[in-house]
């Protein structure tokens, strides 16, 4: 017996193949990812808010940590750290802050997320403040200043001497809207 159409049942196939293969990697992918670097601290992941006690200042050490954003291709806020480097004695308690501004006539909500560089320096890299820790309201026009306290790890590798600290900038607004009206 001949098949019916055989042309249009490949299509239909390939259709709900591309389909399938959309949604994993749109929602089910990312959540994925974020757990593996977590754990394996691959990706320049760091972990959330530092909870231990501080170490003792390792005065004979210098490290040059630095400090870079870029803002997702959807986000339209000014975005930038307002110091770019500092020098740090690891154990040593630092804080910075980074510059926002809603630029848009909409509120909006964004989302930041870290990243180490190198990678083997994610560990070693405990924020005690955060505000990548929530999610950063603005209203149209606003602008505000977000502050990170950090210190490096003694046990940082010795080769390794300077520390990158990048964020990306993420619109979150909509998701933030369907959470409320979900809880609602």
């Amino acid at each position: 017996m001949v098949a019916k159409n055989p042309v249009r049942k490949t299509v239909l196939w390939s259709l709900l193949a591309g389909v399938t293969m959309f949604g994993f990697a749109m929602f089910v992918m990312p959540p994925l990812y974020d757990v593996f670097c977590e754990i394996t601290g691959l990706g320049g992941k760091t972990g959330g808010r530092y909870a231990a006690e501080q170490p003792e200042v390792d005065q004979e050490r210098v490290v040059k940590v630095q400090f870079v954003t870029t803002n997702n291709s959807a986000m339209p806020w000014e975005f930038r750290p307002l110091t770019d480097a500092v020098r740090v004695h690891p154990g040593e308690s630092h804080k910075v802050e980074f510059y926002a501004r809603n630029g848009t006539e909409r509120d909006m909500v964004a989302q930041a997320i870290p990243s180490v560089t190198p990678a083997n320096a994610a560990q070693y890299l405990q924020k005690t403040q955060c505000f990548c820790f929530d999610q950063q309201p603005l209203k149209a026009g606003a602008e505000a200043n977000m502050p990170v306290v950090f210190f490096i790890d003694p046990a940082l590798p010795p080769s390794v001497n300077t520390v990158t600290l990048s964020y990306t900038l993420f619109d979150v607004t909509d998701r933030q809207s369907a959470a409320v009206t979900a809880r609602n």
